[in-house]
Protein backbone atom coordinates (compact mmCIF):
# COMPACT_ATOMS: atom_id res chain seq x y z
CA UNK A 1 0.00 0.00 0.00
CA UNK A 2 1.19 3.49 -0.75
CA UNK A 3 1.92 4.99 2.71
CA UNK A 4 0.49 8.36 1.62
CA UNK A 5 -2.80 6.89 0.39
CA UNK A 6 -4.57 6.53 3.76
CA UNK A 7 -3.83 10.17 4.59
CA UNK A 8 -5.52 11.38 1.42
CA UNK A 9 -8.48 9.04 1.73
CA UNK A 10 -9.10 9.72 5.40
CA UNK A 11 -9.00 13.48 5.08
CA UNK A 12 -10.33 14.33 1.67
CA UNK A 13 -13.86 15.51 2.64
CA UNK A 14 -14.40 18.06 5.36
CA UNK A 15 -18.06 18.92 4.82
CA UNK A 16 -20.28 16.45 6.61
CA UNK A 17 -17.21 14.60 7.87
CA UNK A 18 -16.56 12.54 10.97
CA UNK A 19 -13.91 12.66 13.68
CA UNK A 20 -12.69 9.35 15.09
CA UNK A 21 -11.62 8.72 18.69
CA UNK A 22 -9.85 5.50 19.63
CA UNK A 23 -10.01 4.81 23.38
CA UNK A 24 -6.64 3.30 24.32
CA UNK A 25 -5.99 4.39 27.93
CA UNK A 26 -6.84 1.15 29.70
CA UNK A 27 -4.35 -1.12 31.47
CA UNK A 28 -5.77 -4.56 30.55
CA UNK A 29 -4.63 -6.12 33.82
CA UNK A 30 -6.27 -9.45 32.94
CA UNK A 31 -3.71 -9.79 30.13
CA UNK A 32 -0.69 -9.46 32.42
CA UNK A 33 2.19 -10.16 31.96
CA UNK A 34 1.69 -9.30 28.26
CA UNK A 35 0.38 -5.82 29.08
CA UNK A 36 2.86 -4.91 31.82
CA UNK A 37 5.08 -3.26 29.22
CA UNK A 38 2.88 -3.19 26.11
CA UNK A 39 -0.59 -1.57 25.88
CA UNK A 40 -3.29 -3.92 24.66
CA UNK A 41 -3.97 -2.05 21.37
CA UNK A 42 -0.31 -2.49 20.41
CA UNK A 43 -0.35 -6.26 20.90
CA UNK A 44 0.00 -8.10 17.61
CA UNK A 45 -2.71 -10.41 16.34
CA UNK A 46 -1.76 -12.42 13.29
CA UNK A 47 1.46 -10.42 12.93
CA UNK A 48 -0.21 -6.99 12.98
CA UNK A 49 -1.07 -4.73 15.91
CA UNK A 50 -4.71 -4.47 16.95
CA UNK A 51 -4.72 -0.69 16.46
CA UNK A 52 -3.27 -0.94 12.95
CA UNK A 53 -6.05 -3.37 12.09
CA UNK A 54 -8.52 -0.81 13.44
CA UNK A 55 -7.04 1.93 11.28
CA UNK A 56 -7.38 -0.32 8.26
CA UNK A 57 -11.10 -0.54 9.06
CA UNK A 58 -11.36 3.22 9.59
CA UNK A 59 -9.82 3.76 6.17
CA UNK A 60 -13.01 2.41 4.58
CA UNK A 61 -15.11 5.19 6.15
CA UNK A 62 -15.52 8.16 3.82
CA UNK A 63 -15.04 11.71 5.07
CA UNK A 64 -12.86 11.02 8.11
CA UNK A 65 -11.13 14.28 8.99
CA UNK A 66 -9.18 13.28 12.11
CA UNK A 67 -8.18 10.25 14.16
CA UNK A 68 -7.44 10.88 17.85
CA UNK A 69 -5.92 8.17 20.03
CA UNK A 70 -6.23 8.80 23.77
CA UNK A 71 -3.85 6.85 25.98
CA UNK A 72 -2.22 7.19 29.40
CA UNK A 73 1.06 8.47 30.83
CA UNK A 74 2.47 4.97 31.35
CA UNK A 75 2.20 3.98 27.69
CA UNK A 76 2.27 7.35 25.95
CA UNK A 77 5.87 6.93 24.76
CA UNK A 78 4.99 3.50 23.36
CA UNK A 79 2.24 5.08 21.28
CA UNK A 80 4.59 7.84 20.11
CA UNK A 81 7.00 5.18 18.80
CA UNK A 82 4.11 3.34 17.16
CA UNK A 83 2.76 6.51 15.55
CA UNK A 84 6.16 7.32 14.05
CA UNK A 85 6.31 3.88 12.44
CA UNK A 86 2.73 3.37 11.22
CA UNK A 87 1.68 4.14 7.67
CA UNK A 88 -1.23 6.15 9.10
CA UNK A 89 0.93 8.59 11.10
CA UNK A 90 -0.11 11.63 9.06
CA UNK A 91 -3.69 11.58 10.37
CA UNK A 92 -3.15 10.55 14.01
CA UNK A 93 -3.24 12.84 17.04
CA UNK A 94 -2.18 11.43 20.43
CA UNK A 95 -3.60 12.58 23.78
CA UNK A 96 -2.13 11.66 27.19
CA UNK A 97 -4.81 11.44 29.90
CA UNK A 98 -2.19 11.65 32.68
CA UNK A 99 -3.06 8.41 34.50
CA UNK A 100 -0.22 6.07 35.48
CA UNK A 101 -1.85 2.81 36.56
CA UNK A 102 -5.15 0.97 36.82
CA UNK A 103 -5.89 2.49 40.22
CA UNK A 104 -5.87 6.12 39.06
CA UNK A 105 -7.26 5.62 35.55
CA UNK A 106 -9.81 8.21 34.48
CA UNK A 107 -12.27 5.84 32.85
CA UNK A 108 -13.49 5.77 29.26
CA UNK A 109 -16.10 8.52 29.64
CA UNK A 110 -13.67 11.07 31.12
CA UNK A 111 -11.17 10.11 28.43
CA UNK A 112 -13.86 10.76 25.85
CA UNK A 113 -14.51 14.19 27.37
CA UNK A 114 -10.78 15.01 27.09
CA UNK A 115 -10.78 13.95 23.47
CA UNK A 116 -13.91 15.88 22.52
CA UNK A 117 -12.63 19.00 24.31
CA UNK A 118 -9.58 18.78 22.06
CA UNK A 119 -11.48 18.02 18.85
CA UNK A 120 -14.60 20.12 19.29
CA UNK A 121 -18.10 19.24 18.13
CA UNK A 122 -18.21 20.60 14.60
CA UNK A 123 -18.54 17.14 13.09
CA UNK A 124 -20.01 13.77 14.01
CA UNK A 125 -17.98 11.46 16.24
CA UNK A 126 -17.09 7.79 15.74
CA UNK A 127 -15.75 6.23 18.95
CA UNK A 128 -13.99 2.86 19.00
CA UNK A 129 -12.51 0.89 21.88
CA UNK A 130 -8.82 0.45 21.07
CA UNK A 131 -8.78 -3.29 21.73
CA UNK A 132 -11.44 -4.05 19.11
CA UNK A 133 -11.07 -6.86 16.59
CA UNK A 134 -13.91 -7.46 14.15
CA UNK A 135 -14.60 -8.58 10.59
CA UNK A 136 -17.56 -6.33 9.71
CA UNK A 137 -17.16 -3.10 7.76
CA UNK A 138 -17.16 0.20 9.64
CA UNK A 139 -18.46 1.92 6.51
CA UNK A 140 -21.69 -0.09 6.82
CA UNK A 141 -22.05 0.95 10.47
CA UNK A 142 -21.51 4.64 9.65
CA UNK A 143 -24.12 4.48 6.89
CA UNK A 144 -26.57 2.98 9.39
CA UNK A 145 -25.76 5.74 11.90
CA UNK A 146 -26.32 8.49 9.35
CA UNK A 147 -29.73 7.04 8.46
CA UNK A 148 -30.53 7.12 12.20
CA UNK A 149 -29.01 10.55 12.76
CA UNK A 150 -31.72 11.53 15.24
CA UNK A 151 -29.88 9.52 17.89
CA UNK A 152 -26.70 7.73 18.87
CA UNK A 153 -25.86 4.40 17.21
CA UNK A 154 -24.12 1.35 18.67
CA UNK A 155 -22.61 -1.60 16.78
CA UNK A 156 -23.93 -4.89 18.20
CA UNK A 157 -22.96 -8.54 18.15
CA UNK A 158 -25.06 -11.53 19.18
CA UNK A 159 -22.79 -13.43 21.53
CA UNK A 160 -25.25 -16.31 21.63
CA UNK A 161 -25.10 -17.01 25.36
CA UNK A 162 -26.87 -15.41 28.31
CA UNK A 163 -24.00 -16.47 30.56
CA UNK A 164 -21.37 -14.82 28.36
CA UNK A 165 -23.52 -11.72 27.98
CA UNK A 166 -23.15 -11.01 31.71
CA UNK A 167 -19.63 -9.69 31.03
CA UNK A 168 -20.70 -7.05 28.50
CA UNK A 169 -23.03 -4.15 27.88
CA UNK A 170 -26.28 -5.86 26.89
CA UNK A 171 -28.91 -4.28 24.67
CA UNK A 172 -32.46 -5.09 23.69
CA UNK A 173 -33.78 -3.56 20.49
CA UNK A 174 -37.33 -2.94 19.36
CA UNK A 175 -39.04 -1.60 16.25
CA UNK A 176 -36.85 0.32 13.85
CA UNK A 177 -33.70 -0.95 15.62
CA UNK A 178 -34.35 1.42 18.52
CA UNK A 179 -32.62 0.39 21.75
CA UNK A 180 -35.25 -0.14 24.44
CA UNK A 181 -32.80 -1.14 27.19
CA UNK A 182 -29.05 -1.09 27.82
CA UNK A 183 -27.46 -2.63 30.91
CA UNK A 184 -23.74 -2.72 31.70
CA UNK A 185 -22.71 -6.24 32.81
CA UNK A 186 -26.17 -7.24 34.09
CA UNK A 187 -26.72 -10.18 36.42
CA UNK A 188 -29.78 -11.20 34.38
CA UNK A 189 -29.28 -10.17 30.72
CA UNK A 190 -32.43 -9.44 28.71
CA UNK A 191 -30.83 -10.58 25.46
CA UNK A 192 -27.58 -11.89 24.00
CA UNK A 193 -26.96 -8.74 21.93
CA UNK A 194 -23.85 -7.00 23.28
CA UNK A 195 -22.10 -3.74 22.55
CA UNK A 196 -18.90 -4.08 20.56
CA UNK A 197 -17.48 -0.82 21.91
CA UNK A 198 -18.18 1.08 18.69
CA UNK A 199 -20.39 4.18 18.89
CA UNK A 200 -21.50 6.97 16.58
CA UNK A 201 -22.53 10.34 18.04
CA UNK A 202 -24.14 13.01 15.83
CA UNK A 203 -22.44 16.34 16.49
CA UNK A 204 -25.46 17.80 18.29
CA UNK A 205 -25.28 14.96 20.86
CA UNK A 206 -21.56 15.24 21.69
CA UNK A 207 -21.97 17.97 24.34
CA UNK A 208 -24.15 15.68 26.44
CA UNK A 209 -21.15 13.43 27.17
CA UNK A 210 -19.52 16.16 29.25
CA UNK A 211 -22.77 16.97 31.03
CA UNK A 212 -23.18 13.29 31.93
CA UNK A 213 -19.63 13.14 33.32
CA UNK A 214 -20.41 16.01 35.71
CA UNK A 215 -23.51 14.44 37.20
CA UNK A 216 -22.79 10.69 37.28
CA UNK A 217 -20.26 8.58 39.18
CA UNK A 218 -19.96 5.50 36.97
CA UNK A 219 -17.60 6.70 34.25
CA UNK A 220 -15.40 3.70 33.58
CA UNK A 221 -17.32 2.25 30.63
CA UNK A 222 -19.09 4.10 27.79
CA UNK A 223 -22.02 1.75 28.36
CA UNK A 224 -23.13 3.69 31.41
CA UNK A 225 -23.58 6.76 29.24
CA UNK A 226 -25.33 4.77 26.51
CA UNK A 227 -27.69 3.31 29.12
CA UNK A 228 -28.61 6.82 30.26
CA UNK A 229 -29.07 7.92 26.64
CA UNK A 230 -31.37 4.98 25.93
CA UNK A 231 -33.59 6.06 28.84
CA UNK A 232 -33.60 9.77 28.02
CA UNK A 233 -32.96 10.15 24.29
CA UNK A 234 -32.74 7.92 21.20
CA UNK A 235 -30.22 5.13 20.69
CA UNK A 236 -30.18 2.70 17.76
CA UNK A 237 -28.53 -0.70 17.54
CA UNK A 238 -26.86 -2.01 14.39
CA UNK A 239 -26.36 -5.79 14.65
CA UNK A 240 -23.55 -7.57 12.79
CA UNK A 241 -23.10 -11.28 12.17
CA UNK A 242 -19.44 -11.25 11.14
CA UNK A 243 -16.82 -12.32 13.68
CA UNK A 244 -16.07 -10.08 16.67
CA UNK A 245 -13.38 -10.90 19.20
CA UNK A 246 -13.33 -10.05 22.89
CA UNK A 247 -9.73 -10.31 24.05
CA UNK A 248 -10.25 -10.37 27.79
CA UNK A 249 -7.52 -12.76 28.89
CA UNK A 250 -4.41 -14.52 27.59
CA UNK A 251 -6.37 -17.57 26.38
CA UNK A 252 -8.73 -15.46 24.24
CA UNK A 253 -5.77 -13.46 22.94
CA UNK A 254 -3.95 -16.62 21.83
CA UNK A 255 -7.15 -17.90 20.22
CA UNK A 256 -7.64 -14.68 18.22
CA UNK A 257 -3.97 -14.66 17.19
CA UNK A 258 -4.18 -18.23 15.92
CA UNK A 259 -7.46 -17.62 14.06
CA UNK A 260 -6.15 -14.51 12.30
CA UNK A 261 -2.94 -16.27 11.28
CA UNK A 262 -4.96 -19.15 9.89
CA UNK A 263 -7.57 -17.19 7.96
CA UNK A 264 -5.09 -14.72 6.53
CA UNK A 265 -2.64 -17.43 5.47
CA UNK A 266 -5.46 -19.20 3.60
CA UNK A 267 -6.95 -16.04 2.05
CA UNK A 268 -7.11 -16.17 -1.77
CA UNK A 269 -5.69 -12.62 -1.77
CA UNK A 270 -2.56 -13.70 0.13
CA UNK A 271 0.42 -14.28 -2.19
Amino acid sequence: MNPALPNRRMGRERKGGVNVVILAAGYAVRLNPLTLTTPKPLLEVGGKSIIDRLLGKIESVGGVTSVTVITNAKFFDKFVLWKNSTEYKGVIKLINDGSTDNDNRLGAIKDLVLATDSIGALEDLLVIAGDNLFDFGLDRFVKFAKVHAGGTSVALYDIGSIELAKSFGVLKIGAGNKVVSFEEKPEHPKSTLVSTGIYYFPKDKIGMIKEFSKTHEKLDAPGYYISWLADNHEVYGCPFTEDWYDIGNIESYKKADAEYKNKESTSPFNP
